[in-house]
């Protein structure tokens, strides 16, 4: 028992100091978005549906988002966390749109197209995540 304590004390401090550092050098930012959803569907993305722009391969039940171009510029990039209004739990950022689309994003439901066309489209406020001395090189 003697033993373990030191060891727990240690992963304690090492855990606390890595929670303060992540508030330290990261803040939330908000913006209101355009949302739908897409699947993973030849018809709705290419021939390898399954494969992300910056090569991850999506599973049903991930939670993760497309972006539009646009919003990489405004710290949206890949595997920023982000919020949904309306939404629990944070997701990735995996995966780009078209180019024709802007201040959007398209929520990941997997192969479930019902689920996709019933989400439908709306304007919710997303919150995502950006460190802060990146506050100087992207809009505010």
């Amino acid at each position: 028992m003697k033993f373990y304590f030191p060891i727990l004390v240690f992963t304690t401090f090492l855990v606390c100091n890595s929670c303060k550092r992540d508030k330290e050098l990261f803040l939330w930012k908000s913006m209101e978005v355009n949302v739908s959803a897409y699947n993973s569907v030849s018809s709705q993305t290419d021939e390898q549906p399954n494969i992300a722009a910056w090569g991850d391969t999506l599973r049903s039940g991930m939670r993760c988002i497309a972006v539009s171009r646009d919003l990489l510029a405004l710290g949206l990039d890949y595997n920023t966390p982000v919020k949904i209004e309306g939404l629990e739990g944070v997701y990735l950022v995996k995966d780009k749109m078209h180019p024709r689309w802007r201040n959007r994003i398209d929520i990941y439901m997997g192969k479930n197209v019902k689920k996709a066309r019933q989400w439908g489209r709306k304007k919710l406020l997303i919150e995502f995540q950006v460190r802060k001395d990146s506050l100087n090189s992207i809009g505010k």
